[in-house]
């Protein structure tokens, strides 16, 4: 299968301005060095696309060592980069370095739009009506290739509990504009482990990339979360008139499969109180 548009998306890469390890343990600088040489095998990408908490700290320094990684592999490819923002992300910095929060990008007549769905302050995802209204308007003509919608939060619900107050509040109105309109697929990251799911049943594929930083243990049967260490990416390839198809690959080191948190129910209902939803829905 030939496809006619290829996206490496990554997620998550939790970078520091001045080298911290997060959790004291990965050095996701060198998390990410990784991932890129493994994707360096996939010959021709049409875009490098990142789905949020592109930093830790939310420092300047943080998004300009990831622009000065990520800009010229693309560039070597052909491709272009586009960066959506997490709720660990900074706008000011963020802006700063990168560009706006919400952008429409055409690469080779497959239009590609960020959403912004991150809170001030809440580790939580919402969408409100005039952002609602943007992407409407966006998806009010048509792309030649369709439309790919990228944000941090996934539109469906997350498999492990720590996320369950971290979700995105209230999906369906953009779900519902994303039907109205010729996305394609959407997008997201958030939840650090690889998910290829559906909106709706016969509705938009939506790809979840398993993050750089690190790896939610979606079988850890203990009450609480636990991540371990393991970096990877997806490919998502856009066929003309077929569907879209997605591959997760790993970037292997040494000591994958270790732990880098375990987390009590007590310390997920910390996390919660302290920046997750608390209302209805």
């Amino acid at each position: 299968m030939t496809a006619s548009h290829r996206i490496l998306h990554l997620s998550d890469t939790h970078l520091f301005g001045d080298g911290t390890l997060h959790y004291g343990l990965v050095d996701t600088r060198i998390a990410l060095e990784r991932v890129l040489e493994r994707a360096g095998s996939l010959g021709a990408v049409d875009a490098v696309v990142v789905s949020g908490d592109l930093s830790d700290d939310g420092s300047a320094e943080s998004y300009r060592i990831l622009s000065g990684m990520l800009e010229p592999w693309a560039a070597e490819r052909g491709a272009q980069v586009v960066y959506a923002i997490g709720n660990h992300d900074l706008p000011e910095p963020f802006e700063e370095v990168l560009g706006e929060r919400e952008t429409v990008v055409e690469v080779r007549g497959l239009r590609i739009v960020t959403v912004d769905s991150t809170v001030t302050g809440a580790g939580y995802g919402s969408i409100d009506e005039e952002q609602l209204e943007r992407l409407r308007e966006v998806l009010s003509e048509s792309a030649e290739h369709g439309t790919v919608v990228v944000l941090h939060h996934p539109p469906t619900p997350p498999t492990t509990g720590l996320f369950e107050s971290l979700r995105l509040v209230d999906p369906d109105p953009l779900l519902e504009a994303c039907r109205d309109g010729d996305v394609r697929a959407i997008l997201a990251g958030h939840y650090h482990h690889a998910l290829a799911t559906e909106t709706d049943p016969g509705y938009i594929p939506l790809v979840v990339a398993p993050a750089v930083a690190n790896t939610v243990d979606v079988l850890w049967s203990e009450p609480g979360d636990r991540a371990v260490r393991g970096s990877g990416f997806a490919v998502v390839d856009l066929p003309d008139d077929e569907p879209v198809r997605a591959h997760f690959v790993t970037a292997p080191a040494g000591d994958d499969g270790d732990p880098v948190y375990v987390l009590s129910p007590a310390d997920v209902e910390r996390i919660a109180e302290a920046s997750g939803w608390r209302g209805e829905g």
